[in-house]
């Protein structure tokens, strides 16, 4: 995977979206294979990379920071399924709470899922400190399939 330096970004530079932006604009062009603008969220398979390692992968620029953002593909726990396999190496991705409404002024564009990180396998898993917030489109009943693609933020607290 190349390093974020070869993608720069203007010194100061700061990477903060709403969750209207993150849906209506990065995941929606990214769903529909259209080019964004300043292109800076990285592509990776979440499901072969511990959250530890997302700082290297994911990082903007050159300030620390605590918030990465990505896309990855979803991955069904069974070919046939509709269950999401959020499995890796050393542990899984748990959803927490209700999933969250996001609006474009009235308009319902899709839905946020907070995740925790286990360390282990369920249910015996060590929970951690990384908490996700998964986002994906809510696509109109008669329009197309929406892509396996998602968006994925991740926050280290």
């Amino acid at each position: 995977m190349e390093s974020m330096e070869s993608s720069s970004v203007p010194p100061g530079f700061r990477f903060h979206p709403t969750d209207e932006e993150l849906v209506g604009y990065y995941l929606r062009k990214k769903i529909a294979s259209q080019k964004i603008d300043l292109d800076v969220i990285r592509d990776i398979d979440l499901y072969r990379i511990e959250p530890w390692d997302l700082q290297e992968r994911c990082r903007i620029g050159y300030e620390e920071q605590n918030e990465w953002y990505f896309f990855s593909h979803k991955d069904k726990k069974y070919p046939t399924g509709t269950r999401t396999n959020r499995a890796t190496m050393a542990g899984f991705w748990k959803a927490t709470g209700r999933d969250k409404a996001v609006y474009d002024k009235a308009r319902l564009i899709g839905m946020r899922k907070t995740l925790v990180f286990y360390k282990g396998r369920a249910p015996n898993g060590q929970k951690t400190d990384w908490i996700m917030h998964e986002y994906r489109l809510e696509s109109d009943e008669n329009g197309p399939p929406q892509a396996s693609s998602l968006y994925y933020r991740s926050h280290l607290y």
